[in-house]
């Protein structure tokens, strides 16, 4: 009977193992799919910095056209 009962729970020992095992295999996919992700959203950043100031550059040149087709008009009114 104490066999029988050794052999139960040797059979729920292992089958614990091996879930253990599955979780830390799906624990290192996920670390890596995290690191994967965080990576891409490093790089989105970058680029919205990158494009926040190309946006900026191109409305300061914006207003400087601006301003002068101001100056222009204002010039051909005097005329």
């Amino acid at each position: 009977m104490s066999l029988e009962v050794f052999e139960k729970l040797e059979a729920k020992v292992q089958q614990a193992i091996d879930t253990i095992t599955l979780l830390q295999m799906e624990i290192e996919e996920l670390k890596e799919k995290n690191n994967s992700l965080s990576q891409e959203i490093q790089s989105a950043q970058h680029s919205r910095e990158d494009l926040e100031r190309e946006n900026h550059q191109l409305r300061e040149q914006q207003s400087g056209w601006q301003d002068r087709l101001q100056a222009l008009l204002g010039r051909m009114e005097e005329v």
